[in-house]
């Protein structure tokens, strides 16, 4: 260790999201007994994220109930808890790690759960007030704030977080307008059929979708006032909602040499290349089984929860190794979405119930095996489908495409 002074823990967290306070939990349920802390940037323990874009900013959800734990859970469990601290350099061969504050903390074994950021647009006027990301609860109370002067909102990408804040806001009665730069929303997640029937309800709700339509920038003084696109039109707003992504926060540990670029590579016990130090979550870059063994990042809940379980148990000297059958939710006015599986790479979709019936599933197949389900207002496909997803299982297409047949039914016909 660096210095007899410094304040030195077993197990370092940096991150207090889905994946730290997950690693945190499950360290002691598997009964580590040793010292713990959670570094997090933001002044608030452990809180959920996907009800930023949906209940929290809705009102329907005080941040009270977003807490993953109560904030004695953590205490009574020998948890400490750093927060509004950022870790900005990782000594690996020293086993340190060093904050803004310029804070030396030793640890034995480092868990790196520290997320991403909002990915910001790079145009001129993107600093302008007004213009909000949507990750931290900060973002959205910022964003709350100014809402009673806000009549006219561009919300600039159609991916998830975009989607709900559209839906949300036009629920408070804003003019929404949605600004996509390909030619469909949700593309990069979802197969067509998905991505027209949002865009249809989205339309029918009053909001204005652009396709093929990219920013050109941000216009106004201190204050937004309008959107520049790249055909010279300008949209009028005074707010502009940007969900464009995030940028994986893993610098501090590329800086000390770690393998890795969109995220930081892990294997499949989360465990990154450099010695001692383990990654897991949003920032996180794994082998997928069920992407075909593509290198990805999930950003998602399941995926947090699941990859955090793995590195606390393989710390704890157990045999195990990351295969979790993806899952994700959206919510958008009446409409519930559960997304079982990843589509990335299908080659057939087949359409379970009529969509204009607003319960309906989509069924994603690679060379005829289902690998994804998108399941809207259809939870009995969700739950019952997960199955067939987790075994790559061949089914006959015709049974697959009667929504009148539950999908439990289909096991029997599943062809390993």
């Amino acid at each position: 260790m660096t210095d007899m002074h410094n304040p030195s823990y077993d197990i370092v967290i940096v991150g207090t999201g889905h994946a730290g306070a997950q690693a945190a939990i499950a360290l002691r349920q598997e009964g580590f007994e040793g010292t713990i802390a959670m570094i997090g940037e933001e002044d608030w323990p452990p809180y959920e994220r996907p009800p930023l874009s949906k209940e929290y900013l809705a009102g329907d959800k005080p941040f009270e109930r977003t807490l993953i734990r109560p904030e004695r859970f953590w205490e009574e469990r020998a948890i400490t808890l750093r927060l509004g601290e950022q870790v900005v350099a990782v000594d690996a061969e020293a086993r340190c790690l060093t904050t803004a504050a310029g804070i030396v903390i030793d640890y034995c074994t480092l868990i790196w759960a520290a997320g991403g950021h909002a990915r910001r647009l790079s145009c001129d006027g993107h600093q302008l007030t007004g213009v909000h990301g949507v990750r931290s609860r900060a973002d959205v109370d910022r964003l709350i704030a100014e809402l009673p002067d806000v009549a006219q909102v561009v919300v600039i990408g159609g991916g998830y977080i975009g989607l709900e804040a559209a839906a949300v806001l036009t629920k408070f009665g804003k003019a929404v307008t949605i600004v996509e730069a390909q030619d469909r929303v949700l593309a990069r997640v979802a197969g067509e059929a998905l991505s027209r029937f949002y865009e249809a309800e989205h339309r029918a709700h009053g909001v204005t979708v652009r396709l093929n339509e990219s920013v050109a920038c941000i216009e106004g003084e201190e204050r937004i006032s309008g959107v520049r696109l790249a055909d010279g039109t300008v949209l009028a707003a005074q707010m502009a909602i940007v969900g464009i992504g995030i940028v994986p926060a893993v610098q501090p540990l590329i800086a000390a040499g770690a393998a890795g670029d969109n995220g930081v590579a892990v294997d499949a016990q989360g465990r990154t290349s450099l010695p001692h130090i383990y990654a897991v979550g949003d920032c996180a870059a794994h082998a997928n089984d069920f992407a075909d063994g593509a290198v990805i990042r999930l950003e998602s809940v399941q995926n947090a929860h699941d990859q955090a379980t793995v590195a606390a148990r393989t710390i704890m000297g157990r045999e195990v190794a990351y295969h979790a059958v993806p899952w994700f939710w959206s919510n958008q006015y009446d409409l519930k979405l559960q997304t079982v599986g990843l589509s990335m790479g299908h080659d057939q979709t087949i359409v379970r119930g009529d969509p204009a019936s607003r319960s309906f599933s989509v069924a994603y197949l690679r060379q005829g095996r289902v690998i994804a389900l998108d399941c809207v207002n259809a939870m009995r496909d969700f739950v019952q489908g997960k199955a067939l997803v987790a075994g790559g299982a061949t089914v006959p297409v015709e049974a697959l495409a009667d929504a009148g047949r539950p999908l439990k039914t289909l096991w029997p016909l599943a062809v390993p």
